[in-house]
């Protein structure tokens, strides 16, 4: 049985709706138990942004930057440097993401993996751009370096996820 998306005009079945929150409730949990629990650091990948973008796809643009502005805020509640940084990011992800579900309808692996890796990569730029130039890293460095390999880390693990929990990925 599939439901009309209040925010727009995809139908997506409800057990697929049910499997997307519960990944993105296991992945803030993750994101959060790997980054302060364990200190993980740049060794884990950025769940937070994987969940947003996972759930942008099946959600509308309202609640896709809700969601985005919460996930930012919670991450920005652990920065003492730059707060409101992040959650300016998340939440320009998150709209961004519900946006390209109306102009990009197929889910093949090529296409998650590019909408993975290109929205962790936006996300990147976007929270270098909110930050203050005092604390502002290097643009080679933090965007075009640890931007490029965090999205490909989050394309991979967002793959894989989707693969096991049956959420796309056809064919490429």
């Amino acid at each position: 049985p599939g439901g009309s998306d209040p925010e727009g005009s995809r139908v997506v079945s409800q057990p697929v709706r049910g499997r997307v929150w519960v990944a993105v409730g296991f992945l803030v949990v993750a994101h959060f138990f790997l980054h302060v629990g364990f200190s993980v650091g740049q060794g884990a990948p950025d769940l937070l942004t994987l969940a947003l973008l996972l759930l942008a796809r099946e959600t509308g643009l309202a609640r896709a930057g809700a969601v985005g502005l919460g996930l930012g805020l919670l991450e920005d509640a652990l920065s003492a440097v730059a707060f409101g940084a992040n959650a300016v990011a998340m939440t320009i992800v998150g709209v961004g993401g519900a946006f390209t579900r109306d102009y990009f309808v197929g889910d093949s692996r090529l296409f998650i993996v590019s909408y993975f890796w290109i929205g962790k990569w936006v996300r990147d730029a976007l929270h270098w751009a909110s930050v203050g130039d005092s604390i502002r890293p290097p643009f080679m460095d933090y965007v075009l370096v640890q931007g490029a390999l965090g999205g490909a880390y989050v394309a991979l693990v967002g793959l894989v996820l989707v693969t096991i929990m049956g959420l796309g990925g056809e064919t490429a």
